[in-house]
């Protein structure tokens, strides 16, 4: 296995201006992500937060999207990777010339997350000398904002709606034009020479103005403050590297002001390219937040699970659990379409989610398995978020006969194989915390005589012995990759389960990679992380040697493209990436196997 994804490539923007998927890295600092291109491209930040309106957006339209492009002059090809252990990005470019780097960071400082949004960009000369073009052009968010540049004192403004922010930079940038529009300069690098430059930007309010040279100090500051963090995780086993690359990559999904853990950085990129399949996933989903709870407490990040399963109570508290949330906790809003061009021309361009009004069975396993590893690792629950969870359980219990939208989030209620697994999950954790004595008991009995219902139910309306599996729902033929879950949900019946996985792969397998369902094949790309649940659930039965060829080959393609942060989907013949990126799914599920295939306890 590679110990560090690297991406070797000539730039590959396409007749229309767009890069792939695979090709942008992702640099963060608790509040927001920038997608940067393997051209110097900055093409995708939303400012302040990550569902704030985008700062940059020349993701999803390549002429007039807002980008932060520093590019050589030259023809060039770039070799690229993160820092070892580090969220600090950077980029090597060869020219005929010469050669630099281009060393990029949202930058933190020593007492953590700063409290203005800092993106630093340094380029450093290694020989030869190379000449950069720097384009700096503000997103007018569909034509509702009308970005302008204005000077106060010696520093630089821009006004991009409710966001306030300075242009920074060394005094060897030279600034070619400036208007409204647009800010055009140039900087030269020869070996031993360098150059920052930096956006300092807030929204409605007052900005400090940092020296450049205490910018760039910022960025080998941050890189130190990742280092460290990520040499605290739990983990010396297999695929150390591959691990701690996706708890990056997790790490920078969570929202640090509220805890939420936000489904991935962008908006709209679509799962199939020209299909109407593009959402947003710049929400807090109560599934996304229990896996990552669960993930952070396998690999010792004690502090990021507190975080988040703070979040995740006290959405609890505030009645009936949605299925998602905003990242400070609100309704999530009814998508909107966007007028702009979407990437590589698919639309719609959305902005909302159609979640936010569903009702999911998963939410009750999701939040209980978390509660329940929460204890198992030591750890003890208050007396509110006890008695808010027995109530949980109730509403689980009167509620596990209705249809839900499933885990995928389907238009079509139905009662899902894997939302009655979850409803099981549910009930067997809550009977487990009275056990423990973190739970009133007082409703112990009834929660058995339901799970026990629930199990029963399963195997005589879910089952199909012709098929040999599971299937997706008692309507229906077809295959269910998320019903792999089951096995690390510790569902009765290894023999049907494994069955049903030898189903899975031959049915919704393609190449390394899995489709979410029966059919999905003519919608979509395969889901990244079906297979690494997959591969995990091999695990846990006792198929290691299987489950290793299995995880092995998923992760040797996605290390061929890209730096380590992996995308929503694959296209399971040219390997291009589809959907949003960073997706947390995706990372959650690589963590999850590698913790298995090392023999971790649940």
């Amino acid at each position: 296995m590679t110990t560090s994804p690297r991406q070797h490539c000539p730039p590959r923007r396409d007749a229309a201006g767009y890069l792939p998927i695979e090709d942008y890295g992702a640099l963060g600092d608790g509040r927001g992500i920038a997608l940067c291109g393997s051209d110097g491209s900055i093409d995708w930040w939303c400012v302040p937060n990550m569902d704030s309106p985008p700062l940059f957006d020349r993701l999803l339209g390549a002429d007039e999207g807002g980008r932060f492009a520093i590019t050589p002059d030259a023809p060039f090809h770039v070799e690229r990777r993160y820092r070892p252990d580090s969220n600090v990005l950077e980029t090597r470019f060869v020219t005929e010339g010469g050669t630099a780097t281009l060393v990029e960071s949202l930058n933190s400082g020593t007492a953590g997350r700063l409290p203005w949004a800092e993106l630093a960009r340094r380029v450093e000369g290694v020989e030869g000398s190379v000449t950069f073009l720097v384009t700096l052009r503000f997103s007018r968010q569909a034509d509702t904002v009308n970005p302008y540049m204005s000077r106060a004192g010696h520093h630089d403004l821009f006004h991009v709606g409710h966001v306030l922010g300075l242009f920074l930079r060394s005094d060897n940038v030279r600034v070619d034009r400036m208007d409204d529009t647009e800010i055009a300069a140039t900087v030269t690098v020869a070996a031993g020479e360098r150059a920052t430059l930096a956006i300092v930007a807030g929204e409605d309010e007052p900005l400090i103005v940092p020296p450049i040279a205490e910018i760039d100090e910022r960025i080998d500051l941050s890189d130190r403050e990742w280092r460290d963090w990520s040499a605290r995780l739990h983990h010396d086993g297999a695929y150390r590297d591959e691990l701690v690359r996706s708890a990056l990559a997790l790490k920078l999904l969570l929202y640090s002001p509220t805890g939420a853990i936000a489904a991935a950085a962008t908006s709209s990129l679509p799962e199939k390219i020209g299909g109407p399949k593009n959402w947003d996933y710049r929400y807090a989903w109560i599934r996304d937040a229990g896996y990552s709870i669960k993930a952070f407490l396998r690999i010792g990040a004690w502090g990021e699970a507190k975080s988040a399963f703070t979040w995740l109570l006290k959405r609890l508290g505030d009645g009936q659990p949605q299925v998602c949330y905003t990242l400070d906790g609100r309704h999530v809003p009814p998508p909107t379409e966007v007028d702009v061009p979407g990437w590589r021309g698919s639309r719609p361009v959305v902005m909302g989610n159609l979640a936010g009004d569903q009702h999911q069975h998963g939410i009750y396993g999701d939040i209980f398995e978390t509660a329940g590893r929460f204890v198992a690792c030591g750890n003890v629950l208050d007396s509110v978020s006890a008695e808010t969870l027995s109530h949980l359980a109730d509403e689980c219990a009167d509620r596990w006969r209705l249809k839900d939208a499933g885990i995928w989030e389907l238009e079509d209620p139905q009662h899902y194989t894997m939302s009655k697994i979850s409803c099981w999950q549910a009930l067997q954790r809550a009977i487990e915390l009275v056990d423990a004595g973190q739970m009133p008991s007082t409703c112990r009995e009834r929660w058995m005589r339901e799970r026990d219902r629930i199990a029963a139910w399963i195997g005589e309306h879910c089952w199909s012995e012709k098929r040999g599996a599971y299937l997706m729902h008692p309507d229906t033929d077809r295959l269910d990759a998320s019903v792999a879950l089951a096995v690390r949900f510790r569902f009765d019946g290894q023999d049907r389960l494994s069955r049903t996985l030898d189903a899975i792969d031959r049915e919704l397998g393609a190449g390394a990679f899995h489709y979410r369902y029966t059919g999905a094949d003519k919608e979509e790309g395969c889901f990244i992380a079906c297979t690494f649940w997959v591969a995990e659930a091999r695990a846990l039965l006792g198929q290691q040697e299987r489950a290793t060829a299995m995880f092995e080959a998923a992760m040797a393609t996605l290390d061929g493209h890209g730096v380590g942060t992996y995308a929503e989907m694959i296209d399971p013949k040219t390997h291009a990436f589809l959907g949003n990126t960073p997706q947390g799914l995706t990372h959650l599920a690589i963590i999850q196997a590698i913790a298995t295939l090392a023999g971790r306890a649940l």
